[in-house]
């Protein structure tokens, strides 16, 4: 399955992202992008996303 992201922003090594689910319904991911660290997580806010972002402590660093 192809995921496509929308309004799409950084907060330091972490992505956030707006997506659907295979349900239809609306998503917001936020994923590290540091190697290594195997954080993301799928929240129903974007403010939940974001703040997830901003308080992520990377262990890759």
């Amino acid at each position: 399955m192809l995921l496509r992201f929308r309004n799409v922003a950084r907060v330091g090594p972490v992505q956030v992202g707006t997506g659907y689910d295979q349900r239809g319904r609306e998503k917001h991911t936020a994923a590290c992008t540091a190697p290594r660290c195997g954080f993301s997580a799928e929240y129903d806010t974007r403010s939940a996303a974001e703040l997830a972002a901003t308080t992520h402590r990377c262990s890759a660093y």
